[in-house]
């Protein structure tokens, strides 16, 4: 069990400093920090200068690196949040926490086990806090469903599952040494967030096959792998599954949940339509689109905005608000408010390490051909 330290004094009681790492996704948060009335941009970090430059001219930021060791070197950064490429999530949050700064990961953690424990480690012997910034668990649908299920709506929960198909041809080039259950965050975290517990142990079968030359990269022969997920001090299974390449479908995230009263499922295509399921009603009647609301109400008012894309002149270098179903203002005002309020965030250190974790056990049953694999001890301790 990790034994936390008392995390140091913030140098400020009104508002918290932040340096934005990575400006490709990331950039698109630096205007909801500079609008949050908790919050300051005190510096933006990129490796390649000439990015650098653009974004910083954009949004009105000079304090720029290109080197990230200059950024832990600032006594003027309270936290950075990391939008890195996942290869380096793990060593960036561990060292900037052992330069006592505050992080905020985009997923997932870690693609191993060891250096998912590192990361619990650096946090809990810092004291400083840890959140994994998974969008999903803050997007409006997530948002819905929870307040219907802490309200008893859906009735008993019966069960859940998840999907996250994504054909990644045309990405760059590092995403075809990525391995499909690597990065399913995105599919493990709704149907822990929605019991708030932690996965137990999984079962995962791998299916198909990827061309030679994916195979190559990644390791990884399976083209699809589907899990099974054993959520601890619970009755409720779950089921999850991902691929990346060679399966004919379009993207989607999709969060499905059946209750006794009500039951969830996510439109089967982009913009399509979620249906509520309700009980005891005639079977033509059983079924209906139902519209989600936006839960921009949990915010700050100077934020709200951000829930909705917008258009705004003096940021057009990049989208704003509106993806990943209106969470980046959330995941914003969460963590600044977890290091003002000095409480955990959610998720904290040791859950993102289990919600991460739950892919990496995965695809070990997959090579196993199913075995179940037990999350690693020190994740089952939230």
């Amino acid at each position: 069990m990790f034994r936390l330290k008392k995390a140091p004094v913030i140098m400020s009681e009104k508002q918290v400093n932040v340096a934005m790492v990575g400006l490709g996704f990331g950039a698109e948060f630096i205007p909801i920090y500079q609008a949050h009335p908790d919050a300051h941009v005190a510096a933006i970090c990129q490796r390649t200068e000439s990015k650098l430059n653009e974004v910083g001219a954009a949004v009105g930021i000079d304090t720029r690196f290109t080197r990230y060791e200059d950024v832990l070197a600032r006594d003027d950064v309270d936290f950075v949040h990391i939008n890195s490429p996942i290869r380096d999530h793990a060593w960036m949050s561990i060292e900037a926490l052992k330069a006592g700064k505050h992080v905020m990961c985009t997923v997932p953690m870690a693609t191993t086990i060891e250096d998912c424990e590192k990361v619990c480690q650096a946090a809990a012997d810092s004291g400083l806090k840890y959140m994994m910034a998974e969008t999903v668990v803050y997007s409006r649908e997530f948002l819905f469903i929870k307040e219907l299920y802490e309200k008893g709506e859906l009735g008993k929960l019966q069960y859940m599952q998840a999907s996250h198909p994504q054909d990644m041809d045309g990405w760059p080039k590092y995403w075809e040494q990525m391995i499909p259950m690597h990065y399913a965050t995105h599919v493990v975290s709704p149907v822990l967030g929605l019991v708030d517990s932690l996965a137990e142990y999984v079962s995962c079968i791998g299916s198909g096959t990827v061309r030679d030359e994916i195979q190559e990269k990644s390791g990884n022969r399976f083209a699809v792998e589907a899990c099974h997920i054993k959520i601890k001090d619970s009755e409720v299974g779950a089921h999850i599954w991902r691929f990346l390449y060679d399966t004919a479908r379009q993207y989607r995230e999709s969060f499905d949940v059946y209750g006794t009263k009500k039951s969830f499922e996510w439109s089967l295509t982009e913009n399509g339509e979620h249906i509520m399921h309700t009980a005891e009603k005639p079977e033509a009647e059983i079924a209906a689109p139902v519209a989600v609301p936006d839960f921009a109400h949990l915010l700050p008012p100077e934020i709200r905005k951000f829930t909705q894309t917008i258009e705004d002149a003096k940021h057009l270098s990049f989208v704003q608000g509106g993806g990943h179903g209106g969470s980046h203002p959330h995941l914003v005002n969460e963590f600044v408010r977890a290091i003002l309020d000095d409480r955990d965030p959610w998720p904290n250190a040791v859950q993102s390490a289990n919600w991460t974790s739950v892919g990496i056990c995965a695809h070990e049953s997959a090579l196993q051909g199913g075995q179940i694999v037990r999350l690693p001890v020190f994740t089952c301790r939230g």
